[in-house]
């Protein structure tokens, strides 16, 4: 039980944060906790049946910084951003209640924190309390980062004749982030490299901060 709190405690925490910043018309209880159960099942089952398809293909040499960089991108990144891009493409962003810029960061938010609660719960029963720890300061975040820059754009997209432009955008830019996060972890037989990963969280917090800030300027109700 005490591990369970641990996982899902940090989780909790950026829900009721990006909640709270939802400042002018919030959205609704219940479809934000159908956001965070399709994140925290379907995009995991997604994400599984596109990683068994690499794991069968692709053969990835540990200590290859290249082939270590197409795992990050490619295998992890793109693949788990891509898992959550679909719920909210065409589960969130389709609803009536997405009605205002702001949307998109919260309802990608949700999705993300969704599986974020799913993977940190098998990662912490694994690892312990010290991995849970670790991963409340670091992957949770992380993962919190990537939804609110893909949300951004799928925000944008949703009021915008150039909607393709900006939802795959926003996809691209998580999955970029992720990568990068992703990347320097992986190729930690460079001693000191994992350094990298904690300067990417911090430029992608940045960036989340500055565009949570964006979008409530911009709140058609304000």
């Amino acid at each position: 039980m005490n591990l369970l709190i641990l996982a899902l405690t940090p989780v909790l925490v950026i829900i009721l944060y990006i909640y709270y910043k939802d400042k002018y018309e919030k959205e609704p209880k219940i479809l934000l906790f159908y956001n965070f159960l399709l994140g925290a099942f379907v995009s995991i089952i997604i994400t599984t049946i596109i990683s068994l398809f690499y794991n069968y293909n692709l053969v990835l040499d540990q200590y290859s910084v290249m082939q270590q960089f197409i795992r990050a991108f490619l295998v992890v990144g793109l693949t788990e951003e891509f898992s959550k891009y679909v719920i909210v493409r065409y589960f969130a962003q389709p609803n009536k209640a997405f009605n205002e810029p702001f949307d998109g960061i919260i309802y990608a938010v949700m999705v993300s924190m969704g599986f974020a609660a799913t993977e940190n719960i098998f990662y912490i029963f694994e690892g312990g309390i010290q991995s849970g720890i670790l991963r409340a300061f670091t992957a949770i975040p992380a993962h919190a980062s990537f939804a609110i820059l893909m949300g951004y754009f799928m925000g944008k997209a949703k009021f915008s004749k150039h909607r393709i432009k900006y939802n795959i955008m926003g996809l691209l830019l998580a999955a970029c982030f992720h990568g990068t996060y992703d990347f320097f972890l992986f190729i930690d037989f460079i001693p000191g490299i994992w350094a990298g990963a904690f300067i990417s969280l911090f430029v992608g917090i940045w960036l989340s901060r500055k565009a949570i800030k964006k979008h409530q300027d911009k709140s058609y109700f304000k």
